[in-house]
């Protein structure tokens, strides 16, 4: 038999996982929109903080602290002259040990030897240009000065092709042969590339024959193509560019006569020209000559001091992109496979999950792009109004929670002698006679199902509690004969009138002050939770939002939860009134509830042109035209509570001498309650008419 093992799965994100519900980030994205974020800016702010709850994604600005970390780890690895330091030891070395050998020679041979040790210059690469067609008398001298020369052609080499000191170290010179060969074809395909004449097939037949030198087969940086091939290549050179603009002048000078002597020792100078040039113009923005700090003490050779500076280039570039702080910044411009590089295959998949918020966002109908900006959508807006009327209802005491109202008219209403279908949660009186036939008739279509009767019992149907009405046991014990099993579909219940509705007006100040006092986001968050209650608990009552400032204006949903304030002068009551007065009218058969919540007395009026008309403080017009349309809310009957969110003088002054001639009441809640005060009257109202 075959044998398994299991374990955790390691290849990437659970391919079993449920999808994430990207409910959860509308929610989180509308706690910023709630206190008075754009939608974009939440968006934004929740891609930097990344997914809540569990099995959420770290944002952008986890990822970022993670790149810098290790931008500072790289930095402090070492310094870029190791291989300056190496070669100019072991050059030292090899001169030691031929001194040591010509020494004890008394000849002149010996002599002269010695004098042309002595004037060899100072610079490493040309005392090593001095020596190549030197005749070493000391084996050891020999051996070390051959290892140095390896090293200067490994570590040149691996600069600009990382990995190929590993494949020089055997000093097979069919190994150099292969290397020559490399870059001539490869500058071939580079030139037809250039006139157009490139193939995907060239690229796999350069491979086929050469692509040990790039990583192995299953290696992910291994390139799929020209581009990719060209890229790689590109940024290993502008970081051995870099590498020699971040030395001194002088060590400068010795390291590129080092590397140029080496080229032309390998018989690769021309060839290597050529492909530097042709990197170069293909990708002139990798910052070449570009100097970068390493403040590490342990030296670094070539070619690591390169893959250090490659490797800082990229983070720097990743940081940007992490970053989105330029103009026209988006999640597509960070490069999944440098993260891959930087921060492993977790990362990649938490920068995915980003990704895809803002998509799944819009695919799911949450928001949408209209003339370049980010909107709620309705469906986004009534998502955050439950929220908001979730928040609301948390901070009520247990006595005022509960049902708050049923989906029809109710027991209170007068029967009307028809009946309809039993919905969960309805509380007319049960059609008993209806019902019994419904089951007979079933039954009678499906004869051998005989149980005892029974009625709905704690909302359920047929779940075993008698109640009026019926003459029948419960569901318990054997059926008795002739008896009929009632189905969920077999109740009925009598319709009856339903309860006179309300017409709502909630009138929200948006002015400037609103936002100084700090009660702006609050005043929007009772908006949406009041609208999302009316609508959804009491759909038969009328609600109408109206803002007002200067001016006033009615709130249609979908703009409530992307509202912002108003930056004008003027507290514009008279005008809000007018149009919650025809609001009113519109429905003359609904209860008038009138609900107003604002910072200031009124400050405006509108003149008989229909021009705003702003005073401080208030005018005598204004005031009066204000309390005139108050006269005209109490010959409707419409009730009007007053929330304060400020104790100015005037405004105080202003509400009670409404109060007194309307009769509605004042409340002063702060602003993290005023939810619970607007949507806890609503609900005293309402409770009032059942």
């Amino acid at each position: 038999m075959s044998r398994y093992r299991y374990g955790a799965y390691r290849d990437g994100p659970d391919p079993l996982s449920p999808p994430y519900d990207v409910r959860d980030a509308l929610d989180a994205m509308g706690d910023a929109v709630l206190e008075g974020t754009r939608p974009d800016e939440a968006l934004r702010d929740l891609l930097r903080r990344g997914l809540p709850g569990e099995g959420g994604r770290r944002g952008l600005d986890d990822l970022l602290r993670q790149v810098r970390e290790r931008r500072r780890a790289l930095r402090d690895r070492g310094r870029l002259d190791g291989t300056l330091e190496q070669a100019r030891a072991l050059l030292d070395t090899a001169i030691g040990q031929e001194r040591a050998e010509l020494f004890p020679d008394p000849g002149d041979d010996a002599r002269l030897r010695e004098a042309e040790l002595d004037t060899l210059p100072e610079d490493t690469s040309q005392a090593i240009r001095r020596l190549s067609d030197y005749q070493w008398r000391s084996p050891a001298a020999r051996e070390t000065f051959d290892r140095l020369r390896d090293l200067l052609r490994s570590e040149v080499l691996d600069a600009q092709f990382q990995g190929m000191k590993q494949a020089l170290q055997g000093q097979d010179p069919r190994s150099m042969e292969r290397v020559k060969d490399m870059m001539a074809a490869l500058n071939r395909m580079l030139d037809r590339d250039a006139r157009g004449e490139h193939t995907q097939e060239d690229f796999e037949r350069f491979m086929a024959e050469y692509g040990d030198m790039f990583g192995a087969e299953d290696d992910p940086d291994r390139p799929r193509d020209l581009e990719e091939l060209v890229d790689s290549l590109a940024r290993r050179a502008a970081a051995t560019d870099r590498l020699l603009a971040s030395l001194s002048p002088e060590q400068r000078a010795e390291l590129a006569g080092l590397m140029d002597q080496v080229m032309q020792d390998a018989g690769l100078a021309l060839e290597m020209s050529r492909l530097g040039d042709s990197l170069r113009a293909r990708r002139p923005d990798l910052g070449w000559g570009t100097p970068e700090q390493m403040t590490g003490d342990a030296p670094l050779g070539v070619g690591d001091a390169t893959t250090a500076l490659a490797e800082l280039a990229d983070l720097a570039e990743l940081e940007s992109a992490l970053g989105q702080d330029y103009p026209g910044a988006r999640l597509d411009d960070v490069d999944e496979e440098a993260v891959r590089r930087a921060l492993g295959r977790q990362a990649v998949d938490d920068l995915g999950a980003l990704r895809r918020i803002e998509a799944e966002l819009e695919r799911q109908g949450y928001l949408q792009r209209r003339r370049g900006t980010l909107e709620l959508t309705p469906k986004a807006v009534r998502r955050l109004g439950e929220t908001a009327l979730r928040r609301v209802f948390s901070r009520l005491t247990a006595g005022r929670q509960g049902d708050h109202d049923q989906r029809d008219a109710g027991q209170a209403g007068e029967l009307t002698g028809s009946s309809r279908a039993w919905r969960f949660g309805d509380e007319q009186p049960l059609d008993v006679v209806r019902t019994v036939g419904n089951a007979i008739r079933r039954s009678v279509m499906e004869p051998g199902a005989p149980a005892a009767v029974g009625t709905p019992g704690s909302g359920a149907p047929g779940s075993g509690t008698s109640g009026s009405g019926t003459s029948g046991a419960g569901t318990s014990g054997p059926p008795r004969s002739g008896a009929v099993r009632l189905s969920v579909d077999d109740f009925e219940v009598h319709e009856t009138e339903r309860r006179t509705g309300a017409a709502v007006c909630l009138l929200v100040d948006l002015s400037y002050s609103m936002v100084l006092r700090g009660t702006w986001a609050a005043a929007k968050q009772t908006t949406l939770a009041l609208h999302t209650l009316v609508t959804s608990k009491f759909p038969q009552d009328a609600i109408q939002i109206i803002g007002f400032s200067n001016y006033a204006r009615t709130l249609h949903p979908t703009e409530m939860a992307g509202l912002d304030w108003d930056m004008v002068q003027g507290t514009n009551l008279h005008h809000a009134l007018m149009i919650a007065g025809r609001h009113l009218d519109r429905h003359p058969d609904f209860e008038p509830i009138v609900l107003v919540v604002t910072d200031g007395e009124p400050t405006a009026h509108l003149r008989p042109d229909g021009r705003s008309l702003f005073d401080y403080p208030p005018s005598t017009e204004t005031l009066v035209l204000t309390l005139a349309e108050v006269d005209k809310m109490t010959r409707r009957s419409a009730t009007m509570n007053f929330f304060m969110l400020a104790e100015d003088r005037r405004l105080v002054s202003f509400v009670e001498e409404v109060a007194r001639r309307n009769g509605g009441r004042v409340f002063a809640p702060d602003a993290d309650r005023l939810g619970e005060y607007v949507v806890s009257d609503y609900l005293r109202v309402r409770r009032g008419r059942r």
